[in-house]
């Protein structure tokens, strides 16, 4: 089911005390890291797993770090770096860069799988945007038709209005979307449990 859009993943490196915060008293700060680099992992094989088109990663850090080129030569993504800025900027930058239609997706949400990477493909084909909301209230895929710098602009991230606000805006702007589905992620020690109940990326 090769649709050709292309599937955007934003990443970090997994660099112990920079990513994970909130679990490092869990986890330790190495442990957090390795999470992190196995949510990455896990959401490149997912979106590939698809099969609706190539996986490119967003690296937020040093896009020549070792991390990134070895999910490149393992997984066969491509590598691009993210622009300064706030999220909403760096995810207007990755629109532009794809010119058409394309998802884009954190690695926090391991919830997310083939199968929600090809329902939000299709429902480009009727909607302008496509989200996957979290139930933090934020939204962990995003798709779009073409870039729409509105949606994004001055957002205040991070917080459990997110998605509400995103919503009034593309009312605003007279723009269809879809939601099909609500998934969670793993931002905080409640999400670890769940994770490790899941059993999605193995024992941890």
């Amino acid at each position: 089911m090769n649709m050709d859009i292309p599937l955007m993943i934003f990443a970090r490196a997994p660099v112990p005390g920079e990513c994970k915060t909130r679990l490092i008293p869990a986890l330790g700060a190495e442990g957090a890291a390795a999470l992190h680099a196995r949510l990455v992992e896990h959401a490149i094989q997912t979106a590939r797993a698809s099969e609706v088109g190539p996986a490119g990663l967003w690296c937020a850090d040093d896009q020549d770090h070792p991390f990134f080129a070895r999910c490149a030569k393992e997984f066969g993504v491509s590598l691009h770096r993210q622009c300064e800025g706030d999220l909403g900027a760096r995810m207007l930058q990755a629109f532009v860069h794809a010119g058409g239609p394309a998802l884009l997706a954190g690695s926090d949400a391991p919830s997310i799988t083939p199968q929600h990477w090809r329902d939000c493909a299709q429902a480009l084909a009727t909607h302008d945007a496509v989200f996957l909301p979290a139930e933090d209230g934020g939204y962990a895929l995003t798709g779009l038709q073409k870039p729409g710098s509105g949606i994004f602009r001055n957002m205040v991230w991070s917080t459990r209005e997110v998605m509400a606000q995103t919503r009034a805006r593309l009312r605003a702007m007279q723009m269809t979307w879809a939601e099909p589905a609500v998934v969670w992620d793993v931002d905080d020690v409640n999400g670890l449990e769940r994770l490790r109940a899941s059993g999605l990326i193995g024992a941890f």
